[in-house]
């Protein structure tokens, strides 16, 4: 049986020594900037719970404060982090926490350890010219996405909540301020061992890779002469299933740069980003990215580029043959994880050589007709293997020919399977989302929320967190675009 953890008031958190403990080398002590009057706009309960944190206490001008960056809970360290990155393909020398500051590492009851980060907490070391704010716009994109996305099975930063304030910052004009916390096992990015690698600072990098094989890498043996490219191969393996994640649910993430790029397979810092909606292999869900590096068909590629960035970055300790054997391990844990989520969201239980044509085929077929992609998924689990394929819910939303020929495909698939279609129908609407955080669905919240109201917030979170049901009452949180929203663009500002 399950304990349930102890809920505590914010000075009764149980923080200890973590990241910041590596030094000075690695963070810089720094306190965050107050807002004026902040106010809470959003927050999880059951994030709070991951920190043993008494939801309660989101009804306090206490946390309110912390969660602005006006107080401080007892044992709280604050520190800003330092890294570096390939942006675009471009070296940057430095670039770290420019508007994060981490309040500590909590463990809670569970043994399980979480860094608070304030993102939009004012000024540190590494914001350059910038003011190390963020906006009302960005933090509720970022709430609403970190936690629908760990609600779909891809694993993320959380968002704990949203703290407002009434003060200004200039962007595409004149916004209001917010801090978002959020809450990982870690924020250490690929970009972190570059930035100690560039400057030779071999011993950083291996107490960097030390802590991290410590910390998060139980299955890499710590005393080893090959551990540190056991780890490397670790987080290539990681990194590879994360973008077959988000392959497979259709997400794309707009700035995928190696400052960017978690070290545990998790999706960290989401600005620019988007659901596919109109099947388009290569979306471009960041209207800054001029070139389409990170359009969505060029995901993994670019995930496989960051990798052999951090395999350089790792050059001190792992010589060029093992890094070479590490990076290898990509691209067989991307398809092999890719199919696995195909074949479940195509309702097949048994993995065939017919399988990656199948769905590469089936794309096909969604991109020549720009069919909606989590809406196609969702319908096809309704799909009867009896029935006539021109008469399929599915097919309706592309070009009959082309279903058909698809289709007949997939029925005979089914029927060598010996498939059911009841159980094959829950199985897929359990993988298949029928809700996902299509832009519009969040530029809506963000309207309300700027005119005072966030009550749309909150019921959009609900939906999202319950992303596989029906939830009958909320349907038009699951309709596409209306014709209004379909110029809605996102950049790095977002």
């Amino acid at each position: 049986m399950m304990i349930a953890s102890p809920a505590h008031a914010l000075d009764d958190l149980h923080f200890v020594k973590g990241y910041a403990a590596l030094g000075e080398a690695f963070v810089e002590v720094r306190y965050p900037e107050p807002l004026s009057d902040p106010y809470v706009v959003a927050f999880a309960p059951e994030v709070a719970e991951l920190l043993d944190l008494d939801p309660a206490v989101a009804e306090t001008p206490e946390f309110a404060n912390v969660a602005a960056g006006n107080a401080l809970p007892r044992g709280a360290k604050p520190t800003a982090a330092v890294y570096g990155g390939h942006q675009f393909g471009v070296w940057v020398r430095q670039l770290g926490d420019g508007r994060a500051i981490t309040l500590g590492e909590i463990e809670n009851a569970r043994g399980e350890r979480w860094e608070w980060q304030l993102k939009g907490a004012g000024r540190t070391a590494f914001s350059r010219f910038a003011d190390g704010r963020a906006v009302l716009r960005s933090t509720v994109r970022e709430y609403l996405c970190s936690e629908a996305m760990h609600h779909l099975g891809i694993p993320t930063t959380r968002a704990l909540a949203i703290a407002g304030s009434a003060d200004t910052v200039f962007r595409d004009g004149l916004e209001t301020t917010a801090v978002l916390s959020r809450v990982a096992p870690s924020h250490v990015r690929f970009g972190t061992f570059e930035f100690f690698r560039h400057r030779e600072n071999h011993d950083a990098v291996r107490a960097l890779a030390d802590y991290a094989i410590a910390r998060f890498f139980p299955d890499v043996d710590a005393n080893g002469d090959d551990r540190y490219a056991q780890f490397l191969q670790a987080v290539v393996v990681r990194t590879a299933r994360l973008l077959a994640r988000w392959q497979a649910v259709g997400f794309a993430h707009g700035v995928m740069n190696t400052d960017n790029m978690s070290i545990l397979g998790i999706t960290l810092d989401y600005g620019p980003f988007g659901f596919v909606e109109a099947y388009d292999p290569k979306l471009i869900c960041n209207h800054s990215d001029e070139s389409g590096r990170y359009a969505f068909e060029r995901q993994p590629g670019v995930a496989l580029w960051n990798a052999h960035a951090l395999a350089a970055a790792l050059s001190p300790l792992v010589d060029a043959p093992a890094a070479h054997s590490a990076l290898a391990a990509f691209e067989p844990a991307f398809r092999d994880e890719y199919l696995a989520l195909m074949r479940a969201k195509l309702g097949l239980r048994e993995a065939l050589p017919a399988d990656a044509p199948l769905v590469v085929d089936l794309l096909g077929v969604l991109a020549e007709a720009g069919a909606d992609y989590t809406r196609f998924f969702r319908s096809l689990g309704d799909l009867r293997v009896a029935d006539n394929p021109a008469a399929d819910a599915a097919g309706g939303a592309v070009r009959a020919d082309a279903w058909s020929a698809w289709s007949a495909r997939y029925r005979e698939r089914l029927l060598a399977e010996g498939a059911d279609d009841a159980p094959r129908r829950m199985a897929m609407h359990g993988v298949n989302p029928k809700y996902v955080l299509r832009n519009y669905l969040a530029q809506v919240a963000i309207e309300r929320a700027g005119a005072g109201d966030f009550e749309e917030i909150a019921r959009l979170h609900a939906v999202l967190c319950s992303p596989f049901d029906e939830q009958p009452d909320r349907e038009a949180y699951a309709d596409p675009a209306p014709e209004w929203a379909r110029d809605i663009a996102v950049s790095c500002s977002s």
